[in-house]
């Protein structure tokens, strides 16, 4: 029940393209964010520059207050909008991490049966119970870890629903709370 040396040279040649994989994932994942924060900074130092003008030309108090009030809707918009292209990203880059592992685990299982199934055609006389016992415990086994991936996955579902539902009453709300122009 043993493994040849080739078939362990081609899982660590697995192994290094999953993990070289992953890191140009994590590396794209980061340049998404990169380019977010700095989208969003550029945008917030233009509207920045642009209240200030706006400001610098009011001519009286009641001017200024409609002024300021203006900005809280497009503020939360924004807010929210951010939320929502950073959960994006974290959450495509967490699906590619997910995806691999589950290659990987499902690589790793088929591996480990085919192992089983040798070791049990190659078994002794007598050892049926053994073999049998040791089949059903890895298909136990499998059909436990498949269960976990689906709850893994429901939850994941109920979450960004939860949290598109979460993003969607705030805009809502940044909407109806803004003051209305006269």
């Amino acid at each position: 029940m043993s493994l040849t040396p080739e078939q362990i040279l081609a899982a660590h040649k697995a192994n290094i393209e999953t993990l070289f994989g992953l890191t140009n994932k994590a590396f794209e994942g980061m340049e998404k964010l990169v380019e977010l924060n700095l989208t969003a900074s550029r945008a917030a130092l233009n509207e920045a520059a642009a209240h200030t003008r706006a400001v610098l030309s009011v001519k009286d108090a009641q001017e200024l207050v409609a002024l300021q009030a203006s900005l809280f809707q497009p503020l939360a918009e924004k807010a929210a909008s951010y939320s929502r292209h950073l959960y994006d990203i974290a959450s495509g880059t967490g699906n590619e991490f997910g995806n691999a592992m589950q290659a990987q685990t499902a690589e790793a299982q088929k591996n480990f049966t085919d192992l089983v199934e040798t070791a049990s055609k190659n078994a002794p006389a007598g050892s049926e119970t053994a073999v049998a016992v040791m089949k059903s415990a890895v298909s136990a086994a499998n059909n436990a870890f498949e269960s976990v991936q689906k709850a893994v996955k429901q939850a994941t579902d109920a979450a960004e629903a939860n949290f598109n539902a979460v993003a969607a009453t705030a805009s809502e709300a940044a909407k109806s709370a803004a003051p209305r122009k006269r």
